[in-house]
């Protein structure tokens, strides 16, 4: 087995009403337990929209990310499958739930 990050960029959402919001937290809920019925379901969560802090090798603290980034994390799934066709069927399940694309990355092995 294999665990995937499976993300969405923080502006995806913006444009949804407040009523197709709850709408999708309905559905993508849904697709949660399921992931969870399935044995597959690590973590995941969204994240508050506001600028990450970067902590450098030395420990100091700026605001981030870096200025040649222009996506911003919004939130997270992580699932534990057997294959990246697997990560994506479950990415596939988890954009049509919650309105927007999905990026799909394996976690390196330990």
């Amino acid at each position: 087995m294999a665990r995937y990050l499976i993300s969405f960029d923080d502006g995806a959402m913006a444009a949804f009403t407040e009523e197709r919001l709850a709408e999708l937290s309905e559905t993508s809920h849904a697709v949660v337990r399921e992931a969870q019925e399935a044995g597959v379901w690590v973590f995941g969560g969204g994240l508050e929209s506001q600028r990450a802090s970067v902590v450098a090798t030395d420990g100091t603290v700026s605001d981030g990310p870096y200025p040649e980034t222009k996506a911003v994390l919004g939130g997270f799934s992580v699932i534990d499958v057997p294959s990246r066709e697997d990560a994506l069927t479950w990415a596939g399940k988890i954009a049509a739930s919650c309105g927007c694309a999905q990026e799909v990355r394996e976690i390196m092995a330990d």
